[in-house]
């Protein structure tokens, strides 16, 4: 959007937490940081651009794989994630133009969407480029995994080491060493992350996505044991704990880091409780659409309400979703789990994310002295209710 002026306002303005503001005016300079939020009778009407319907901070989008962009399409809903799995491996060897093209039309679609900040999941270097340009931040979380198979470990290490020094930490962007999922590491690669991350990176893991994950570490049963099969490993050496994957987690992640669990589409209440038990710096990303477009379910929402769980929004890639759009992840919550309140949906996509990822001192909430960036969505306001969200779309204003 052309900006003539630097003064906005709308029918409500979410700041990114608590209640929305009403009859208030954001006064930004021309890089965007906001300089005032004032009553708007203390301003001349044609000094500000009106929106009809709501502001809010620039969305944060957790979880996202842009190095997959190119597989739009190309994989099938509701296969279930074992054959999710296999197709994206069998998807992976496109022609390098085709690769980077679809990452940067990813990239633009993310910034027109309204989306500041992506924690990406990288197994390669192909976004580094793009990343260097974006207009948005990215914390590039470089994704380790072996397949619990310890012979291959060194090779595996030294193979995402690259991949990690090839990523710049600048201070706008951020990088990370991650494991993929409690079912594809090792001990050794577990030890490698912990000894060589910095103590105030954030750490982010798939989680219980499907009923097999947990199959596995409950009793060593269930569909994991022919993928593995498949992919000529061997799970000889695997013992089972008795209950869910996220313990697991518990025992070899560093508990005093920040630590982003992905997905979570079958955590319970009391997992829930368990993980803020082992670290108070515990995040949760819900990325919807994939969970239907994969699995065809949604997490319990209530549960992560119910224990005040700082979750924040995610789209995953387009792989396993028709969008890159933290609006459209909200669009999907609204539609299935209207009980989650508005207000606390824009606080996940906004302030909850901009912590999670560490960029929460100039994005996630409207404040004076920060750069958030605005997004005004074309709702319909009545009574101070937001309605119509199901039609209306989001428009980057800065």
């Amino acid at each position: 959007m052309d900006i003539l002026k630097n003064k906005f306002t709308a029918d409500l303005i979410f700041t990114g937490e608590g209640s929305p503001l009403k009859d208030k005016v954001i006064i930004t300079n021309k890089e965007g940081v906001i300089e005032a939020i004032d009553p708007i009778d203390q301003h001349d009407p044609n000094s500000i651009i009106s929106f009809k319907g709501i502001i809010t901070p620039g969305f944060i989008n957790t979880h996202c794989h842009l190095e997959l962009s190119h597989m739009k399409g190309l994989v099938n809903t509701g296969t279930g994630l074992l054959p999710f799995l296999k197709n994206v491996v069998q998807f992976r060897n496109f022609p390098q133009e085709v690769i980077d093209e679809a990452i940067r039309k990813g990239d633009r679609e993310m910034y027109d969407a309204g989306i500041v900040a992506v924690g990406d999941i990288s197994n390669k270097l192909d976004t580094a480029a793009v990343k260097e340009d974006s207009e948005i931040k990215y914390y590039s979380f470089v994704e380790m995994f072996d397949f619990m198979q310890s012979a291959q470990t060194d090779d595996i290490i030294d193979q995402y080491m690259e991949v990690y020094n090839g990523f710049n930490d600048d201070g706008e962007n951020q990088k990370s060493l991650v494991p993929h999922a409690p079912y594809t590491v090792s001990e050794g690669i577990y030890e490698h992350i912990r000894n060589n991350n910095y103590q105030e990176v954030t750490v982010s893991v798939h989680n219980q996505e499907t009923p097999a994950e947990n199959e596995l570490f409950y009793d060593k049963s269930g569909d994991f044991l022919p993928f593995f099969e498949s992919f000529g490993a061997s799970l000889e050496k695997f013992q089972p704990i008795g209950k869910g994957s996220i313990y697991h987690l518990f025992k070899y992640l560093n508990s005093t880091t920040k630590t982003l669990f992905v997905h979570n589409t079958l955590t319970t209440e009391q997992e829930i409780r368990d993980a803020h038990e082992w670290n108070y710096k515990t995040y949760w990303a819900t990325c919807p659409n994939a969970n239907l477009y994969i699995e065809n379910r949604l997490p319990n929402y209530q549960a992560f309400l119910d224990t005040n769980a700082k979750m924040t929004i995610g789209t995953d890639s387009l792989t396993s979703n028709w969008q890159l759009s933290v609006w459209e992840e909200i669009k999907t919550i609204q539609k299935y789990k209207s009980f989650v309140p508005f207000e606390t949906l824009i606080q996940w996509a906004t302030k909850n994310g901009a912590e999670a990822l560490g960029f929460e001192a100039e994005l996630g909430t409207i404040e004076v002295g920060k750069k958030p960036g605005l997004v005004f969505i074309n709702v319909e306001v009545n009574n101070d209710n937001v309605e119509g969200i199901q039609n209306s779309k989001p428009t980057r204003i800065i």
